[in-house]
């Protein structure tokens, strides 16, 4: 063992004699490790507040949305999903429409978007099976003739509730197109067969799922669709894949990827996280001055013992080693209690689930803690470049110590 890395132990060892050095080095440790777990649990509260918005936004939304340039119905919807599927990197395209309307229920009326969506997709299925609360969503796919004239529709939870709709119920829908016309293109009887519920407001608090065919209606258009919903294999691949699709349909349609759409939001939440790695770095540097409170102290009351290693021949760079190696110890140490406190912390977070938020303000109601290796290393480095930062100053004054003067004045 180098004599530099025996000397920072030994230094470490306090005896009943040094109390305040001990207070002090418990103190920033303690801070440290406090620091640490903060930085931790904050990284995972904006992994896990990012990540659920981006989950429950693309289960409702498509990952590339295809539309013509000039805004019109694409007609041709099936035939251009089919061409759509072959494209490299797509999963599954279908045709769909959004239209705003305003529902009336038993307690009252309020706005809602009609999500269109082809009832000959497995697509369809596999995205709205998994929110279902209540009813089925089996007659939105097998409408019997006796169902014609009161259709079939899926209504968010949210927006049930507000209207007083319940499975089973009749409802009226209004095409916010034709405004309060009164004629039967524009106001449409529905039976509501299944209520979901998919965690983002936004969506639960106005979205009505019915067939395309009966969305077409409201808008006039028979049998066409107002965008193309594509589903991509690599999320974050998504940009390669739409330059692939508009290769192939050429200038007369746009398509706008799901980064693209919510660019805004995703641009806020890492601003905040930048933000908070800030903060709470802070909040380590302020432990870490503790531990050149801690190193001052070990100074004071070591400089005849730095004298004579002086005397001895050890040089100023090994005197500096000592008190670096001595700082290195104890924001490693508070970097490794740090690290175990924010790991029990985000377990025992997402078990409880301690994050809740009011659904109608941040969008979802409760949000997990993803804790992954990156953000734990990096919050690691961060304390511990801290604590060798910290330990500079008494290590250069340790190492300006001159011993002559000092075991003269000892004399």
């Amino acid at each position: 063992m180098p004599y530099e890395v025996f000397l920072a132990l030994h230094h470490l060892r306090f005896g009943p004699k040094r109390r305040l050095a001990r207070v002090t080095s418990l103190i920033a440790v303690v801070g440290m490790a406090v620091g640490v777990a903060a930085l931790i649990v904050a990284l995972a509260l904006a992994n896990g507040f990012r990540d659920e918005m981006r989950d429950k936004i693309l289960r409702g939304t498509a990952h590339l949305t295809v539309m013509r340039s000039d805004g019109q119905p694409i007609l041709d919807y099936k035939d251009m999903a089919a061409r759509i599927v072959l494209v490299p990197g797509v999963v599954a395209a279908t045709g769909t429409t959004y239209d705003g309307a305003v529902v009336i229920g038993p307690k009252g009326s309020t706005y809602a978007v009609l999500r269109g969506v082809d009832v000959t997709s497995e697509q369809t299925s596999a995205e709205l099976t998994p929110s279902v609360i209540g009813g089925s969503i089996d007659p939105l796919f097998e409408r019997s003739r006796q169902e014609q004239d009161f259709p079939p529709v899926v209504l968010g939870a949210e927006l049930a509730a507000r209207t007083g709709l319940k499975v089973n119920d009749a409802a009226e829908i209004i095409s916010a197109q034709t405004g309060l016309s009164t004629s039967n293109s524009s106001r449409r009887h529905v039976r509501v067969a299944a209520i979901f519920r998919s965690g983002l407001f936004e969506y639960d608090s106005t979205w009505i799922y019915l067939p395309l065919d009966t969305a077409a209606a409201f808008s006039g258009e028979a049998d066409a669709a107002s965008v193309i919903s594509v589903q991509v294999r690599n999320l974050y691949n998504v940009k390669q894949t739409a330059a692939k699709v508009k290769e192939l349909l050429g200038s007369s349609y746009t398509t706008v990827d799901w980064q693209e759409a919510n660019r805004p939001l995703f641009t806020a939440l890492a601003f905040e996280r930048r933000v908070g790695v800030v903060i709470i770095a802070l909040i380590i540097l302020i432990a870490a001055l503790n531990i050149t409170t801690t190193l001052i102290l070990v100074v004071m009351e070591r400089r005849r013992d730095i004298a004579i290693l002086n005397a001895m021949g050890a040089t100023s760079n090994s005197i500096m080693s000592i008190f670096v190696v001595e700082g290195a110890i104890v924001g490693l140490l508070g970097a490794s209690v740090g690290v175990l406190l924010g790991a029990i912390a985000t377990v025992v977070a997402n078990h409880f689930q301690l994050i809740s938020l009011p659904g109608d303000v941040y969008s979802i109601s409760n949000v997990p803690l993803n804790l992954n290796l990156r953000d734990t290393v990096f919050a690691a480095l961060i304390a511990f470049a801290l604590s060798i930062l910290a330990t500079l100053y008494p290590a250069r004054a340790a190492a300006s110590i001159r011993p002559a003067e000092m075991l003269r004045d000892a004399n």
